[in-house]
């Protein structure tokens, strides 16, 4: 398995690290494509996506999978807030408004 690999060779802290900085930069542009085709309306899709995976993360042995989910659970969490900061970046003019949906 990767993660014996991974373990064997100290390599767990540096693979989560980048995990961390994927999973965190693919949420980015999610926020700003479900803010522009679902406004703040979405929020409750990432409340339970964040739950699930703080479950999963619980009932998971694996420490590598355990920790990603977790990060995926609080990264989650974190884009309800960013959903809410996005409308009003683009009710600075910050980014476009979706022509299609009222605000």
């Amino acid at each position: 398995m990767i993660t014996e690999f991974l373990t064997a060779h100290g390599l767990t802290g540096l693979a989560i690290g980048l995990c961390t900085f994927l999973v965190i930069g693919i949420f980015h542009p999610v926020v700003i494509k479900c803010e522009y085709y679902f406004g703040v309306r979405c929020w409750g899709w990432f409340l339970v996506l964040g739950i699930a995976a703080c479950a999963a993360s619980i009932f998971v042995s694996d420490v590598m999978l355990s920790t990603l989910l977790g990060v995926v659970a609080f990264s989650s969490f974190w884009t309800i807030k960013e959903i809410f900061e996005q409308r009003e970046r683009v009710r600075k003019g910050w980014f476009p408004a979706n022509p299609r949906r009222k605000y």
